[in-house]
């Protein structure tokens, strides 16, 4: 919810699919000509959601719906759980995007040979920093895949610290990125396809995975 901060306060802060974040992000994604990715409040059909968008510079784009409501914060109260994941194709890339708390749900995550990169965004707070970190790590040798964390910094109105943590990790959960905590800061990373494919060609555990189906 990178325009409003993460809120309940659904039936004031909700935008359309066509509102002014959307049009703003439509805009960076043209000025940039890159994709622009995030997620924020959107009603559609009378209901709520924890919508994260991925804008293309044509103005076309997706949305990935959160799956896994923060029940400790009553998110399921004011929001409806999305019931699909979004898989992605860019310039050869297969990528998967994910909200925040679903990070805590393996098998949701769980990379079938669907995506070579996940992007989770979040607002998680700094006393679960351990978590994320400890997390996104495993998520990305589970997967074997390159997984992206962005976090928040800062402190929002209720007084809650956000380190941040913004990571890329590779295949094996090595860190490639070079962000610092509670430091706000861009940064570009390459992401190499043959550290990959090697990943996935010397230590291929994907040929041992369990094979599953996910009821909603």
């Amino acid at each position: 919810m990178f325009s409003t901060g993460f809120s309940m306060n659904a039936s004031v802060l909700a935008e359309k699919n066509d509102g002014p974040t959307m049009q703003w992000m439509q805009k960076m994604a043209e000025t940039k000509n890159a994709v622009v990715c995030g997620s924020l409040i959107v009603e559609e059909g009378g209901r709520y959601y924890n919508r994260l968008v991925w804008m293309t510079p044509g103005g076309a784009h997706a949305h990935y719906d959160k799956r896994h409501l923060f029940t400790m914060a009553g998110e399921q109260k004011f929001y409806h759980p999305g019931n699909k994941k979004l898989i992605l194709l860019y310039k050869g890339w297969r990528l998967s995007v994910f909200i925040c708390y679903d990070l805590r749900f393996p098998v949701w995550m769980r990379n079938q040979n669907e995506y070579d990169c996940a992007i989770v965004v979040a607002n998680w707070p700094e006393k679960r920093s351990f978590a994320w970190k400890q997390l996104l790590t495993a998520r990305a040798i589970e997967n074997q895949s390159f997984v992206v964390g962005v976090n928040r910094i800062g402190k929002d109105g209720n007084d809650i610290t956000y380190s941040g943590d913004t990571v890329v990790l590779d295949p094996f959960g090595k860190k490639i990125s070079k962000t610092k905590s509670a430091t706000e800061n861009i940064e570009t990373v390459k992401l190499d396809f043959d550290v990959l494919e090697n990943a996935r060609h010397i230590f291929p555990v994907g040929n041992d995975a369990d094979s599953f189906t996910i009821k909603l």
